[in-house]
């Protein structure tokens, strides 16, 4: 009988050994090594509940954290009792680990999700990774940094190309001439000769009348195409904030376009002519803008709107530019290379 009773004992406490070891086994089944703490709980690190507020979490890190600092460890601390310099900065980084996962409600909320279903192991690493991998700024603040920078770039180079342009108008003999009869016209260089102390020097006179020329250059001439003088409504930016007000004008000047010249067979004008005329030579405005005055009107007096006339004016450019590349002495000498000497020709070697 007391042996019976003795076996029961050992049963039960079997039992009892297996029941502990299956909620140590389940406490610690959701805790992922390399992940937040590792195969410890953040929550035990820092010596709180699940429970627990943000402040008294933010406490019991302060407390750790000055005990484990790296700053503060002195050998023989008692509050260190059995601590390395070492150990104690390990204690230090999972102190601070710990608080950096319980701190943030989204990161708490993925690191209980993970507790409460430890079988879900790629979808706790996958929620881990893209948190710390995430850019910490913004990426609209980044976005709008980017087109700004464009923006100024794009302003300044366009600034640099427009004044390139009126320092080359301003050395042509052909436009220093008008603009300087145009300031003598308005009597901007008829000037009364100075004397006593207001005399300036010649430098400083030649300085004034230079930069008088250049002002007139740059109020009598429109200079268009990709030296033309800068606008802050092309920038970039503009353009982006701009887009829906565009969009809109373009898509009721396309409805007006469709009523007007396909619903109502209206004639073209001017303007919708050489509209049609840039879109069959597949140019920009800025490219169509900077071609000469006459050339607009001879794409006007061939009637290249019309397609048809446009492939035969098309094919008659074709023809007369192989013609003078025939005559040129240039195309003449790289066609004979290409003959005799060019990647085409194969030469071997005598033996």
């Amino acid at each position: 009988m007391a042996a019976s009773i003795a076996n029961t004992f050992r049963q039960g406490s079997w039992i009892k050994c297996i029941v502990v070891l299956c909620v140590l086994i389940s406490s610690v089944a959701g805790l992922i090594p390399g992940l937040y703490c590792g195969t410890e709980s953040c929550y035990d690190v820092l010596g709180v509940s699940r429970e627990a507020a943000k402040a008294e979490i933010a406490r019991a890190y302060r407390q750790l954290a000055r005990k484990y600092h790296p700053d503060r460890y002195r050998d023989g601390d008692p509050g260190l009792a059995g601590e390395t310099n070492e150990s104690a900065q390990q204690k230090f980084m999972l102190v601070a680990t710990a608080y950096e996962t319980l701190k943030d409600e989204e990161t708490r909320k993925d690191y209980n999700n993970m507790l409460d279903n430890p079988d879900q192991y790629y979808s706790h690493v996958y929620a881990y990774y893209s948190r710390r991998l995430a850019p910490k700024v913004d990426v609209r603040i980044v976005i709008l940094v980017t087109v700004c920078a464009i923006s100024v770039f794009q302003y300044y180079s366009w600034w640099s190309s427009y004044t390139e342009a009126i320092n080359y108008l301003a050395s042509m003999p052909k436009y220093r001439i008008q603009a300087t009869q145009l300031a003598k016209e308005q009597g901007l260089l008829n000037r009364t000769k100075e004397k006593g102390k207001n005399r300036r020097s010649k430098e400083e006179i030649r300085e004034e009348e230079e930069e008088i020329i250049r002002d007139i250059i740059k109020n009598k001439i429109d200079i268009k195409g990709g030296y033309q003088k800068p606008n802050v409504s092309d920038i970039l930016l503009f353009k982006l904030v701009l887009f829906p007000y565009h969009l809109c004008m373009y898509i009721a000047w396309y409805c007006s376009w469709i009523y007007r010249f396909t619903l109502r067979k209206e004639e073209y004008g001017k303007e919708e002519k050489l509209y049609l005329i840039r879109k069959h030579m597949k140019m920009s405005q800025a490219q169509f803008d900077s071609l000469e005055d006459h050339l607009h009107d001879t794409y006007l007096e061939r009637q290249l709107w019309i397609k048809e006339n446009y492939e035969v004016y098309k094919q008659e450019q074709e023809e007369e530019m192989k013609v003078k590349m025939a005559q040129d002495s240039r195309w003449k000498r790289y066609r004979r290379w290409m003959k005799n000497e060019g990647p085409g020709r194969l030469t071997f070697i005598d033996d």
